[in-house]
């Protein structure tokens, strides 16, 4: 007898229709407002997505277009230093060590120190409304362990009767990085950008949270909560993760469309 497995969207319904359930629960019973005030660190899911219909999309948007920027910038640098660190070690693999040494101290680093200096020593945004330096590089900070080890993991996948094949016709290790590493590589390399997703957006938040910048999701969330506006706090949490989740998915199209066999599909 055979299980049949859940579908992929059915189970992302239950699993959101669960997580505003238990967020309804929790409003109506252990957040509610004190008696003499209405005010509650927890709003219901019906007083957040009716503020956010009240103020429309285009005040939000105003704020994450700062934000999805100096993520999509640090994600880019990110991955591209991760991905040609993570190249170099087959080429050179007296490096390894090194590099995964640079991997491990960049994701245990504490993100309010490393904030700390690059304030300092980046700055923020140079003009109103411009992306902040230091969420940039928070950004790209966030994403590069994972990226280095998912592209070590998928170089080191390939098929090492391919790569005898490469080097028996005197091809150099480029040339097995090329044409087979690279190709066994892709599942990995593309699940550790799919990850990076969120990460980058988060640590472009962090990034925020230390200043230098007039507009974006970190500075509007401190005004919010300096301001006891609950509701916005928890519309711009909601949004936060709406935005992280449409770029997971993104990429998570793309790794379809990239590696079909992965997914038991046929290659055209």
């Amino acid at each position: 007898m055979t299980r049949r497995r859940i579908p992929g969207w059915l189970a992302g319904v239950i699993g959101a229709v669960a997580i505003l359930l238990g967020w309804w629960v929790f409003s109506a019973t252990i957040f509610q407002p004190p008696p003499g005030t209405t005010f509650t660190p927890v709003p219901s899911p019906f007083t957040v997505f009716q503020t956010i219909w009240q103020d429309g999309l285009a005040p939000y948007w105003s704020v994450f277009q700062v934000t999805i920027t100096e993520a999509l910038i640090g994600y880019a640098w990110g991955n591209a230093i991760a991905l040609l660190l993570a190249a170099t070690v087959l080429l050179i693999p007296r490096i390894e060590p090194i590099v995964t040494q640079i991997a491990v101290v960049s994701y245990c680093l504490p993100v309010v120190a490393v904030g700390g200096i690059a304030i300092v020593v980046l700055g923020g945004a140079k003009r109103p409304g411009d992306p902040s330096s230091t969420a940039i590089f928070l950004a790209a900070l966030a994403v590069f362990f994972t990226t280095v080890v998912g592209a070590l993991l998928g170089f080191k996948a390939a098929d090492k009767a391919s790569l005898d094949v490469v080097h028996v016709y005197g091809g150099s290790r480029f040339t097995a990085l090329r044409k087979v590493r690279l190709i066994a590589a892709l599942p990995a390399i593309l699940n550790a950008l799919q990850i990076a997703v969120p990460s980058a957006f988060l640590g472009a938040v962090l990034g925020e949270y230390m200043g230098g910048i007039d507009r974006g999701v970190g500075i509007t969330l401190i005004k919010l909560q300096g301001d006891l506006d609950s509701a916005r706090v928890w519309a711009v949490f909601l949004l936060s993760a709406v935005v992280a989740l449409i770029g997971y998915a993104l990429v998570g199209l793309l790794s379809r469309a990239v590696t079909p066999w992965v997914s038991g599909r046929a290659v055209a």
